[in-house]
């Protein structure tokens, strides 16, 4: 795994001590150390950190809050820390980007798989909102080239395939995309 910059919040002192250097025993860097939620939303906007990991019980803000906070602003994997397990916790944890849960006193060999876990199942989490943007973008240029193979149907008097293999033709010896071509013949000006 690379070495990743992380945020350390938890109002304990000997937690973030001990955290820190189990991180910096397993090539992570410490991008900073905050003891409450708003000192750790401020450490997140300013150091920009790969990772957060957050203590659920802290004073101002909680953790779930400081961690609802962070990724409204910047998408990074959380890794979330209790004392507690007090299930409605974890059930507010699931509906945030909380990819990871670690019950305290937290081992470094635990610290480690949940960080490896956290990473990977947010590395998935993108894979999948890229695909589905890229889906969403596809339906949306296929309603376009619909809309302007109708059109070129009735106004050229086309059949179905024609229109579309106009629409096709026009993409290629323009070099733009049937998306563009299509919005072309419907009029549409690139925004």
């Amino acid at each position: 795994m690379k070495s990743l910059r992380v945020l350390i919040a938890d109002d304990e002192a000997i937690i973030r001590l001990g955290l820190r250097t189990m991180l910096e025993e397993m090539g992570h860097r410490v991008a900073g150390m905050a003891a409450d939620g708003p000192s750790a939303v401020r450490l997140a906007a300013k150091e920009k950190p790969d990772l957060a990991v957050l203590d659920i019980k802290m004073p101002d803000m909680d953790g779930l809050e400081v961690a609802e906070v962070i990724t409204a602003r910047d998408r990074i994997p959380i890794l979330m820390l209790t004392a507690y397990s007090d299930r409605e916790l974890v059930e507010r944890a699931t509906k945030l980007a909380v990819l990871a849960y670690l019950v305290k006193p937290v081992k470094e060999a635990d610290l480690g798989l949940a960080i490896e876990l956290a990473v990977a199942r947010f590395e998935e989490w993108q894979a999948l909102e890229r695909e589905a943007a890229d889906l969403k973008e596809a339906l949306a240029a296929r309603e376009v080239v619909d809309r302007a193979k109708k059109i070129l149907m009735q106004r050229d008097g086309l059949t179905e395939h024609e229109a579309f293999l106009s629409i096709q033709r026009r993409s290629r010896n323009s070099r733009r995309t049937m998306r563009e071509v299509a919005e072309a013949i419907l009029g549409v000006r690139p925004g």
